[in-house]
């Protein structure tokens, strides 16, 4: 989709009401429905966290939204797919803040050059005890790309058409934090496979553009 049409488009996300887990469980195994449901009345201070759905345009003007590839480290996000953000840090204003500033860190796009559209339903991961913000930005005017080398082992550039598009969402068989070779739905973007709390969020960006669009 043309750029400046999706950025005249996207302004009318504020207007709508969230649909928060009706998209969410659309993009959780079962497991981790339960779980979630268990643990919205035992959860204890969980830790903060922020990410921002990020969308450019390219040089054809076509519109994009990026992810990132996470490095291979000992933790449970190890080399996953997920958008620009991390944990929230004492000098940080407010969770905003934090979304902007992660995203400077890994991918080098300053705080001034985001207009941050809307904050959308957070997410509780359980298996990190991590409740994460999501915002949605537009980068009307990219620049390159900067990745942090020490957290980010690789950009997706994901065409929102390919997004938007329900035949990539798949259903992939994986091992994860709390089961072992269990059916996981996902997203197949840029031959990658994104599923748990970033799959999550995406559900819920998608089912608003529809409403825009």
């Amino acid at each position: 989709m043309n750029f400046s049409i999706f950025e005249e488009r996207l302004s009318k996300i504020k207007n709508l009401s969230l649909p928060g887990e009706a998209s969410h469980f659309k993009m959780a195994p079962e497991e981790r429905i339960q779980e979630l449901l268990q643990d919205k009345f035992k959860r204890k201070n969980p830790r903060k966290a922020a990410v921002m759905a990020l969308f450019y345009p390219n040089a054809a003007n076509e519109t994009k939204i990026l992810c990132i590839l996470r490095k291979t480290y000992k933790g449970v996000h190890s080399n996953q797919v997920a958008f620009p953000g991390g944990k929230a840090e004492i000098e940080d204003k407010d969770i905003m803040e934090t979304a902007l500033r992660e995203t400077h860190e890994e991918v080098g796009v300053h705080p001034n050059d985001v207009r941050v559209i809307s904050e959308i339903t957070k997410v509780y991961i359980p298996p990190s005890n991590f409740e994460v913000q999501p915002f949605i930005g537009l980068y009307s005017k990219p620049k390159p790309f900067v990745i942090q080398e020490s957290e980010v082992a690789a950009l997706l550039e994901i065409s929102l058409v390919d997004f938007l598009q329900d035949r990539n969402v798949v259903s992939k068989k994986l091992s994860t934090s709390y089961a072992s070779e269990i059916e996981v739905p996902a997203f197949k973007l840029n031959d990658y496979i994104v599923w748990g709390a970033t799959a999550m969020m995406m559900s819920e960006i998608k089912d608003l553009l529809k409403q825009v669009l």
